[in-house]
């Protein structure tokens, strides 16, 4: 068996979101290596633009196409961008994501729920329907919606946050069942504590810290290039019988 090719993305179209720092780009990097052409989405065209150049100068196909996913008006826009770059659409990452508030969930307001379900669930539900026309083209078809250990048991101060992160673990269900017969798979990535600017409040507490600490099995945080290599095998055909998944890269948090 030639393992090159099994977890080889050549000729694949990935669009990725959120992916100007963190997760997100790492996702982007990793999958540029393995060959695909990627777009990465954030909200800001200039971060963009700048790790666009960054892919580029290390030989891979990428671009930087501006949106903010908690506006569904922007995403019609995004997919069509990505089609008229790259011709189709192969491989959809539903990362971008948003946590306003941390405290009781009593304490949280209408407005601060609605920006969590609109970018962390709503927007990863449209961009896949946006994209359905040409992911069902594709010959290798993969969505991958990053969602979190919150979404398996809600992770305290993260109420609603926790809440969107199980909506999107459904939702990913939901699409797996209805789309095999299209040929997409659908799965989603639970990341525990990932060092990235996103969670620099958890691992930058000292207290925090040796609390999770003594939950983990392998005691340290993750990286985002451990989520990105994970990504990959959904991505590829080295997971090509695998849909409706939901895998944890915790450290051993949910054991």
């Amino acid at each position: 068996m030639d393992l090159s090719s099994v977890f080889s993305l050549e000729g694949k179209v990935a669009l990725i979101t959120g992916a100007s720092k963190g997760i997100g780009f790492s996702i982007a990097e990793i999958f540029a290596a393995a060959g695909a052409k990627v777009v990465i989405s954030s909200r800001k065209q200039d971060a963009l633009d700048g790790m666009a150049e960054k892919l580029r100068s290390k030989g891979y196909v990428g671009s930087g196409i501006a949106c903010n996913v908690g506006n569904m008006d922007e995403l019609p826009a995004l997919v069509e961008k990505t089609v008229a770059l790259y011709g189709t659409i192969d491989i959809l990452v539903n990362n971008a994501a948003t946590n306003p508030v941390f405290g009781p969930v009593h304490e949280t307001s209408l407005e601060a729920f609605d920006k969590i379900m609109n970018v962390n669930v709503k927007a990863a539900f449209e961009l896949c329907r946006l994209c359905y026309p040409h992911l069902r083209k594709s010959s290798g078809a993969s969505v991958i919606n990053i969602s979190s250990i919150g979404g398996i048991s809600p992770e305290h101060g993260l109420g609603i946050y926790s809440v969107s992160k199980a909506a999107l673990i459904s939702l990913t269900k939901v699409f797996a069942k209805e789309w095999g017969d299209s040929k997409i798979r659908v799965n989603a990535i639970c990341p525990g504590l990932i060092q990235t600017k996103f969670s620099e409040a958890l691992w930058t507490n000292e207290k925090i810290m040796s609390m999770i600490m003594k939950q983990l099995a392998i005691k340290r945080a993750g990286t985002s290039e451990e989520i990105g290599a994970m990504a990959l095998f959904l991505a590829s055909s080295a997971s090509s019988y695998t849909t409706g998944g939901v895998f944890t890269a915790d450290g051993g948090f949910t054991i």
